[in-house]
């Protein structure tokens, strides 16, 4: 990256399932001693960040902007913005969808600093429209150097984000909602 200017790509991703993308390093080795982190649509472990996305299945469309420093998170155009630390040992990311087949990678730009600790900050509008005649999903990630810091919420409106961050405790329409059931056999 030169003259310290933000590179911003757009990408299509296709979701089979599952309703998650992953964004992962380019060479995942060596993070035996980086640590686990979860803020509730976002989840960082060895290597791999999984995303959850805003519907089941589909295409699912990112906006990514690699930057040397903090872009400014986008209050008025999101509805739900985390943040979260993830060491890249390569220098290099790149991103895909959750397949039953052969993942399709889409690399990114290169990060500005080379191998090293970013800050993640993902933004996602329509969490809760997805079925509904009026749903309008939009992800995006900036990524940029920091040190590692504990995640962030920096803002969560929508019931499903809210779900993802505590699902134990979250409320529906007033009444508490059933545990999902385990695989067959074994009880919740």
């Amino acid at each position: 990256m030169n003259n310290d200017e933000p590179c911003t790509v757009r990408l299509t991703i296709e979701v089979e399932d599952c309703g998650i993308a992953y964004l992962a390093d380019k060479e995942p080795n060596g993070y035996a001693e980086q640590p686990a982190q979860s803020i509730g649509i976002i989840e960082v472990e060895g290597g791999y960040a999984t995303l959850h996305i805003a519907h089941q299945w589909g295409p699912a469309n990112f906006t990514v902007t690699v930057a040397d420093r903090d872009p400014g998170a986008d209050l008025a155009g999101y509805e739900d913005i985390v943040e979260i630390s993830f060491g890249c040992m390569s220098g290099r990311m790149e991103m895909t969808g959750f397949s039953f087949d052969e993942h399709v990678m889409h690399p990114l730009p290169p990060l500005p600093a080379g191998p090293g600790t970013y800050r993640i900050r993902y933004h996602v509008k329509g969490m809760d429209t997805e079925g509904t005649d009026d749903a309008v999903d939009d992800h995006c990630l900036q990524i940029w150097p920091a040190p590692l810091e504990d995640p962030v919420v920096v803002k969560a409106t929508p019931e499903a984000v809210q779900h993802h961050l505590d699902p134990e405790k979250h409320e529906r329409s007033g009444k508490e909602e059933e545990p999902l059931a385990g695989p067959p056999g074994q009880a919740p």
